[in-house]
C-alpha cells in the first residue's frame, strides 16, 4: 500500500507543472500576461530549467514591453542548448523589440540556418533587415549597445556548422594546411547556402562605426565578425585539403577511389534529395530501392570518407522506414526507426532522436498500439521545435489519451495544441484542438466548457469555409448543448 502511495505521490508534480504550462499558455493567448507570468513562475519553481518555461515567460514579458527581462529568459532557455530553436527565435525577437536589429538578425539567421522551414525566422530577418535599412539612412548611423550572450559566435570556430546531417560531414577538423586560392564561383559551391552569409559579414565589416563596437566582455565585434568568416573560410578549405579540384581533374584514376564518381559530401546531399522527391511524389517503392542501394555504399565507407558514418546511416533508416511505413510494411518499419534512434542516442543528436521517435510513435498509433505511441511521443516533447509541431504532438498524445478514456490528460494535451495553434495562427489546427478539449470536457461532464471549446472550433471551420467541418461541429455542439442547465 505505501509503495502504490509514493508512486501516487511521484505523479502529482509531473501533473501539476503540465497543468501551470497549459494554464501559463491559455492566460497567455487571453491576454492576462500577469497571471501567465505566475504561472510559469511557479512552474519553473517544480521544474527549474525548463526551457519551454522561459519561453513562455519572456513572451509574456515581451508583450508587458519588458524586453530585458524577455532577453534574460530567452538567454536561460538557451543555457546547455544554444541550438533551442525556440529560445533562438524568442532571443531575436527580444533584441529585434530593444531596437538592436543588427545582432537580431544574427539570430533569426542562425535559427533560419537550424531550421530553414520555418517560416517566422525568414520573416524576422525580412523584418531586421528592413529596420536596419529605415534606420537613418545607412547602417553606420546605428550605435550598438551589445546585449545579452553573443559569446557563441566567438566559439562557433570550435564547433560543426548547425546544417543537415550530410553537410556535417564537410566541417570535420584536419590539420592545417597552406590555404589554395579558390575564385568566387569555386567558394560559392563549396558553401552553398551559406555563401550569402559570408557575403553579408563581409559587407558588416566594411561598416566602420558597427565594427568599433564592443560585446559585453569586451571584445570587438570586428573580432567576432572576422572568427565567423574565418570559420566559413576553414570549411570551404575542406573540400580541397585533401586534394585540390584542379589536381583532381588531371588525375582521373585515383577519382574513383569511392563507390560514386563525385565526393561523399555531393553524392549523399543529391542521393537524399532524390530519394526525398521519390518519397514525396508517392513513389514509395522508388525511395526505398534508392534508399537502399546507398545505404550499401555508405556501410563500405571508411569513417575518413564519412566522419560522422553513424549520423548518415541514421537518416537512411529513417528514409527508409518511412518508405516501408507507406507500403504498409510496419514491421520492418519500425525496425528501421529503431536503429534511426538507437544511432542519434549514440552520436547524441537530439534532432535526428526526435524525428526517430516522431516516426515510431506514428507506427504505433497507426497499429493501435497507443500505449506505446504515448511514450515514444512524450519523450518527443523536450525536443520539439516549433509551433507547428508543438500543437500536432500536443493533439496526436491527447487523442491517444481519448481513445484509452484517459479523459483528464486528453484535456490537458487538447489545451496545450489549442495554444500552440493559436500562437501560430493555424486555423486547421485550431479547430482540430478544440475539438480535442471539447471531447474531453464532455466525457468530464464539464459542459460549458466543452460547448465553448466546440463554439470556438465551429468559428474557425467557418473562417476556413469548410462546410463538411462545420456540418460535424455543428451537430456535436447541438448534441452537447442538451448537457446544459435549462
Amino acid at each position: 500500500m505505501s509503495d502504490t502511495g509514493g508512486d501516487h505521490d511521484s505523479h502529482k508534480p509531473k501533473g501539476i507543472f503540465s497543468s501551470l504550462m497549459a494554464d501559463g499558455d491559455w492566460l497567455f493567448i487571453k491576454g492576462e500576461y500577469k497571471k501567465a507570468i505566475d504561472s510559469f513562475t511557479t512552474a519553473l519553481t517544480l521544474k527549474p530549467g525548463d526551457k519551454s518555461c522561459f519561453v513562455g515567460r519572456s513572451k509574456c514579458y515581451l508583450k508587458m514591453g519588458k524586453s530585458e527581462d524577455a532577453l534574460r529568459d530567452a538567454e536561460a532557455s538557451l543555457e546547455g542548448d544554444e541550438t533551442y530553436f525556440e529560445g533562438l527565435y524568442q532571443k531575436a525577437e527580444a533584441l529585434y523589440h530593444m531596437g538592436e536589429f543588427e545582432f537580431a538578425l544574427v539570430f533569426y539567421h542562425r535559427g533560419q540556418k537550424l531550421r530553414p522551414q520555418i517560416q517566422e525566422f525568414r520573416l524576422g530577418i525580412q523584418k531586421a533587415q528592413e529596420a536596419i535599412e529605415n534606420s537613418v539612412g545607412s547602417p553606420s548611423s546605428v550605435k550598438l549597445k551589445l546585449k545579452g550572450d553573443l559569446s557563441f559566435l566567438q566559439k562557433d570556430e570550435e564547433r560543426a556548422l548547425p546544417i543537415t546531417a550530410i553537410q556535417h560531414l564537410t566541417t570535420e577538423k584536419k590539420k592545417q594546411t597552406q590555404k589554395i586560392p579558390k575564385s568566387e564561383k569555386t567558394t560559392r559551391q563549396l558553401l552553398g547556402e551559406f555563401y550569402s552569409d559570408k557575403k553579408y559579414l563581409e559587407t558588416l565589416l566594411k561598416d566602420e562605426d558597427l565594427v568599433k563596437s564592443k560585446t559585453k566582455d569586451g571584445e570587438r565585434l570586428q573580432d567576432v565578425i572576422k572568427s565567423c568568416l574565418s570559420y566559413l573560410d576553414n570549411c570551404t578549405e575542406f573540400w580541397c585539403q585533401e586534394k585540390p579540384l584542379c589536381t583532381r581533374e588531371r588525375d582521373p584514376k585515383k577519382n574513383h577511389r569511392h563507390s560514386s564518381p563525385v565526393e561523399p559530401a555531393q553524392f549523399l546531399l543529391k542521393s537524399l534529395d532524390d530519394i526525398d522527391a521519390e518519397l514525396t511524389s508517392g513513389n514509395a517503392e522508388g525511395g526505398l530501392k534508392k534508399a537502399e542501394e546507398v545505404m550499401k555504399i555508405v556501410q563500405e565507407w571508411s569513417k575518413r570518407d564519412v566522419p560522422n558514418k553513424k549520423e548518415v546511416l541514421g537518416s537512411l533508416h529513417s528514409c527508409i522506414g518511412n518508405a516501408l511505413m507507406i507500403l504498409g510494411d510496419t514491421d520492418k518499419a519500425l525496425e528501421h526507426h529503431q536503429k534511426d534512434l538507437e544511432l542519434a542516442k549514440q552520436c547524441k543528436l537530439s534532432d535526428a532522436m526526435s524525428r526517430a521517435l516522431d516516426n515510431i510513435g506514428r507506427i504505433y498509433a497507426q497499429t493501435g498500439q497507443l500505449t506505446q505511441a504515448i511514450e515514444s511521443w512524450e519523450k518527443k516533447i523536450p525536443l520539439i521545435r516549433g509551433g507547428l509541431e508543438k500543437t500536432w504532438l500536443f493533439h496526436e498524445i491527447g487523442w491517444c489519451c481519448l481513445e484509452l478514456s484517459r479523459h483528464e490528460e486528453a484535456r490537458d494535451y487538447g489545451i496545450r495544441s489549442v495554444a500552440a495553434a493559436d500562437e501560430i495562427a493555424d486555423e486547421k489546427w485550431q479547430i482540430n484542438a478544440n475539438v480535442l478539449v471539447a471531447q474531453s470536457e464532455l466525457k468530464l461532464g464539464n459542459f460549458e466548457s466543452c460547448v465553448s471549446h466546440f463554439e470556438r472550433a465551429l468559428t474557425h471551420a467557418k473562417l476556413q469555409e469548410d462546410d463538411s467541418a462545420v456540418n460535424a461541429i455543428q451537430k456535436a455542439l447541438d448534441d452537447a448543448k442538451q448537457h446544459l442547465p435549462q
